[in-house]
């Protein structure tokens, strides 16, 4: 038998109804079962990533630091204590803007984050603070103060120095005013102490 290529005839009838009756719809089932198998490998392998950042990095979320000369200890990232004589609470708690880097020379990576602190007023108090990082953890600094009621833009480390850029007002202008200027705090870390850089 001789096949004519340009010819539509009974037997390329034949092929093309197996094809689309038994083939393609075999063929999609073993590609639509592969594509689930990887997706669910790359599923796993992304929980087990975010999982591991998450151990990595919420230990500094709970610990100590000194704010304002008293000891803070967050828990998951936040710490309230009662104000004597008042229904209110001095709330801390951890805002954001986080950068690792070695800030003590071990060649750890600490990190430095932005605080804030409220004490039942119109005040919203942001500070500096750092955790250096050990072998078994994180441990809390002092914490350096930036101001009141500013616009935090971006925290950063670099060559063990710690810059931490924000907007404040401008001198005179009352605390009803955007914060509009832009300023940068310098800091270093020596012998366990966080200090500004005059």
């Amino acid at each position: 038998m001789t096949i004519e290529w340009n010819k539509i005839t009974w037997y390329s009838k034949l092929g093309a109804i197996i094809l689309f009756i038994f083939v393609v719809p075999v063929l999609t089932f073993y590609i639509g079962m592969q594509y689930e198998q990887t997706k669910e490998v790359l599923s796993g392998y992304a929980a087990i990533s975010i999982s591991s950042q998450k151990i990595f990095r919420a230990d500094y979320k709970n610990v100590a630091y000194i704010v304002n000369e008293q000891p803070v200890t967050l828990v998951n990232g936040r710490a309230e204590e009662p104000i004597a004589g008042s229904a209110s609470k001095i709330v801390t708690q951890y805002f954001g803007n986080e950068s690792f880097g070695d800030l003590n020379g071990d060649g750890l990576p600490d990190v430095a984050f932005v605080l804030t602190e409220n004490q039942g007023g119109s005040g919203t108090f942001f500070y500096a603070a750092v955790a250096l990082k050990t072998a078994t953890g994180y441990r809390g600094l002092n914490a350096i103060g930036l101001g009141d009621r500013i616009a935090p833009q971006t925290t950063e480390i670099r060559n063990g120095q710690l810059i931490v850029n924000y907007a404040d007002r401008k001198t005179n202008e009352p605390m009803s005013s955007q914060p509009t200027e832009g300023r940068s705090k310098y800091l270093v870390v020596k012998n366990g102490v966080l200090e500004e850089v005059k």
